[in-house]
Formats: structure tokens, C-alpha cells, sequence
């Protein structure tokens, strides 16, 4: 070896270099799999096994696909399904300042008497501004994991159905 060799090399290394072992890659991450030139050598990971297991006939292997992809986690929303979901919490956030606003209007323009009516009313008024909050946290909870058409349409079912009322009625001024 010349010098600038023993430089970057350890003491001891002489006997790996002149005997080269065979080398055994490793197995993939779990839901990764090998491909390309030599991918024949790499032994599959412990799910992928069941993958090459699989049928070959097209119709099979499409009805076994939701059976694996149940299996492991949550596919993620996309882009547009994230912006939209977003766009869709801003409504709901606007929502609740409408109730806010108009229910605040709405208790000063009230004049029935009475402990148990203002008591009612309290209640009315911020169950109202905690509607859109609970719509939209129960909503994403609730089709966690089933089809995202599903959590869009609950999501819209709670647009038109909690619209703030008091606030489209009266607005910010009242009649």
C-alpha cells in the first residue's frame, strides 16, 4: 500500500481488502420494496411478502388491493382535498362569528322577562356559537376513516344547516 492508502485506512483493514466477503443487502423499510438491477438478491421485507404471494390474475389482485390497504395506515389526504378542508374551517370559523354577532344583537334588541327565558336564551346562544366548532370536529372524527365524498358531505350538510341565523336576519346594525 502506498502512503496517501494507509492514510485511509484502519490497522487491521489489510485482510478485508484482500478477501472480499460476500456482501448480503439488507431488506428494505417495511412497505418499501426492491426494484431494478439486482433487486432479485434483496430479500423482501415481512409485508411484502404476502404481496408476492399474491395471484396473478388482474380481478384477484384488484379485489385483495382494499384488503391491504385497510390493513395499514390511513392514506392521506391530497393537496386539493387539504385545501379544500381548510377553506371549508374558515367557513365554519366565520359561522361562529356570525352567531356571535348576531346572537350578542339579538340579546339586546330581547325583551322577554323572565329568569327562565334569559336562562334559554344564554343557553341558545352559545350552544349556537359552539354548533359549527362541534359540526366540524365531530365531522372529521366520525369519517376518519371511510370514503373522503363522505366527510364532504357532512361538512356541507353542516354549512347549510348551521347558518347563523340571527345574523342573516338582523346583521350587524338590526332593523
Amino acid at each position: 500500500m502506498s502512503s496517501d492508502d494507509d492514510a485511509l485506512s484502519w490497522d487491521g483493514d489489510e485482510d478485508r481488502i484482500d478477501s472480499p466477503s460476500p456482501r448480503v443487502p439488507a431488506s428494505p423499510p417495511r412497505g418499501w420494496r426492491a426494484v431494478g438491477k439486482g433487486s432479485e438478491a434483496v430479500p423482501p421485507a415481512d409485508d411484502d411478502a404476502a404481496v408476492q404471494s399474491a395471484p396473478a390474475d388482474d380481478d384477484e389482485a384488484v379485489q385483495s388491493a382494499p384488503a391491504e390497504a385497510d390493513s395499514g395506515a390511513p392514506a392521506s389526504l391530497g393537496n386539493a382535498a387539504l385545501v379544500s378542508i381548510g377553506v371549508i374551517a374558515g367557513v365554519y370559523a366565520l359561522y361562529v362569528v356570525g352567531w356571535a354577532l348576531g346572537s350578542f344583537r339579538l340579546r339586546d334588541v330581547q325583551t322577554a322577562g323572565g329568569q327562565v327565558a334569559d336562562v334559554m336564551f344564554q343557553a341558545a346562544m352559545w350552544l349556537g356559537m359552539a354548533a359549527p366548532i362541534i359540526w366540524f370536529f365531530v365531522t372529521m372524527l366520525v369519517t376518519r376513516g371511510s370514503a373522503l365524498w363522505r366527510r364532504f358531505a357532512g361538512l356541507a350538510l353542516g354549512i347549510l344547516l348551521l347558518v347563523p341565523w340571527p345574523f342573516v336576519m338582523m346583521g350587524m346594525v338590526g332593523r
